[in-house]
């Protein structure tokens, strides 16, 4: 085993410090995203104008007089900040921290007069926060039997105090730096000057720094603006699927070797599965095509400006798909402009610069392999990607050692029942990794042996087997001391799968 420097193994501190960030927002806002779609919905189809208007669902007065509280006003004033502040208090100290993180965002709520969403992403982790220390102070010095009383009057007494501070001290704060936010936001608007913004996203997108501005920022106040006149043109700045698509359609035509035959499928996952992390790799081999990534983004949120076109919620993922369904019903035209000639600039631009360097590249030994590409992209991400990793089919190099002794050798001496793939967020890419095993295990006819995928932090020591990415595994054993640990370097077609099926039917496992 070789071991590496600090220094060595910390390169781009301020990216990975971002990085963190916006896993850690995006891991509230994520998981809540199908409640933000729901409101989007009700929201487009119950309200006063909508095409079905009912006035005990929308909000709006009935033909009587009789006014109504409807859904969509409460979920997005309580429903959603909730559910994210739960989300939140979970990361940090569990449901304890959930529930805490709950009670004070309430007083969060009510203290200020616009949906509390950036107030939910800070009180709730905050309140979790103050939670656990706090925890710390009597950790092992209840008297048996009293656990239970003094547990849950802390969190009770500890919710209300934060609920007032809340109330009183942090609701007006927050209140005044959304407002503020939302005024820069307008302002950028009214002087033409949103576009420039896809100058920092579009390059934030292919180093993985996008997280903390989409879901920081553009989400909640989108959601806002939305709940102010029924779209949000915010919702379209790093979700568009044009300027991936243009730069992925000039691999296609104008690539050279295994790019330009992995391009059509790339296409496929990037603008119809809505993964815009496919693109990244191509991005990477000619470093020059983050222009054409900017300057699609850029003319996709002008052509939005200009038609005062947006979305009535999130669209994640970013699929045309899902852009078209959450489309505000006065804006299919603008939306629709803005993906077509987003990706018609980007892919302008991709052809100039992939037609200036053909030659020189056709002449270049293995031309348009992606591996290095898409090794750095995953450096850049800080984990493993499973839709990158699916390049590989298309001819790409895999890059995956055989299990290691160590790893056969304890293989043959502790029967495996679970197995669990495992990364950061527990979703995307462990959740491919797991579906292929499971594939090859039911072809063996293996019936006894289940396969998860979980996040990391959500790991336990009762499994037989954890799978990770080879930058993940020594997170993985800390959660999972006893169990079995494999490291890939991709999901998708790592050749320990095979061997893992051969090790389990060698040892009889049915």
């Amino acid at each position: 085993m070789t071991t590496t420097s600090a220094e060595a193994k910390r390169p781009g501190g301020a990216r990975v410090a971002v990085q963190r960030f916006g896993t850690f927002l995006s891991g509230m806002i994520m998981p809540n995203i199908a409640a933000f779609i729901a409101w989007g919905f009700i929201t487009a189809l119950f309200i006063q104008v909508g095409p079905f208007p009912i006035p005990e669902i929308g909000g709006f007065p009935s033909p009587d007089g009789t006014e109504n509280i409807g859904l969509v006003g409460p979920m997005i004033t309580y429903l959603l900040p909730l559910l994210i502040a739960n989300m939140g208090g979970r990361m940090v100290y569990d449901t304890r921290g959930g529930v805490v993180g709950t009670i004070a965002t309430v007083g969060v709520i009510v203290g200020a007069g616009i949906p509390m969403f950036i107030g939910a992403m800070i009180m709730g982790p905050l309140a979790a926060w103050v939670m656990k220390q706090i925890d710390r102070i009597w950790e092992g010095k209840i008297k048996a039997g009293f656990e239970m009383l003094v547990n849950n009057f802390s969190a009770g007494i500890v919710g209300m105090l934060l609920a007032l501070v809340g109330f009183y001290a942090f609701a007006p704060a927050v209140e005044a730096v959304s407002n503020g936010l939302e005024a820069a936001v307008n302002w950028l608007v009214l002087a033409g000057l949103l576009p420039l913004v896809s100058i920092l996203v579009e390059p934030g997108k292919v180093l993985f720094l996008n997280n903390a501005i989409n879901h920081g920022v553009f989400t909640p106040l989108g959601v806002q603006q939305s709940e102010e006149t029924g779209k949000s043109i915010l919702f379209l700045i790093e979700a568009n699927p044009g300027p991936g698509l243009g730069i992925l359609l000039a691999f296609a035509i104008f690539g050279v070797g295994l790019a330009k035959a992995s391009a059509p499928g790339a296409i496929i996952i990037q603008f119809l599965g809505g993964i815009h992390e496919i693109y990244f790799p191509y991005v990477l081999m000619k470093p020059l095509l983050i222009i054409a990534a900017i300057a699609g983004g850029m003319t996709g949120v002008a052509t939005n400006v200009i038609f005062s076109s947006g979305l009535r919620a999130p669209a994640a993922p970013g699929s045309i798909f899902a852009v078209l369904i959450q489309t505000a019903s006065d804006s299919y035209v603008g939306v629709i402009l803005s993906v077509v000639l987003a990706a018609t600039v980007s892919f302008v631009i991709s052809a100039i610069i992939l037609r200036a360097s053909r030659k020189r590249d056709l002449a270049k030994e293995n031309a348009g392999d992606l591996s290095a590409a898409i090794a750095q992209t995953e450096a850049n991400k800080g984990k493993e990607s499973s839709v990158l990793s699916g390049l590989q089919s298309e001819g790409v190099a895999a890059g995956a050692g055989l299990v290691e002794e160590g790893e056969r050798a304890a293989f043959e001496h502790k029967p495996v029942h679970s197995i669990v793939f495992a990364c950061d967020a527990g979703m995307g890419s462990s959740a491919m990794g797991a579906t292929v095993l499971r594939n090859k295990i039911k072809k063996a006819g293996i019936d006894s042996v289940t396969v998860t995928n979980k996040a990391i932090a959500n790991l336990s020591d009762d499994v037989d087997l954890v799978i990770t990415h080879q930058d993940l595994t020594e997170r993985a054993k800390l959660q999972s001391p006893s169990a079995l640990h494999v490291s890939v370097e991709n999901f998708m077609n790592s050749p320990k799968y095979d061997e893992i099926v051969n090790l389990l039917e060698s040892e009889g496992v049915r």
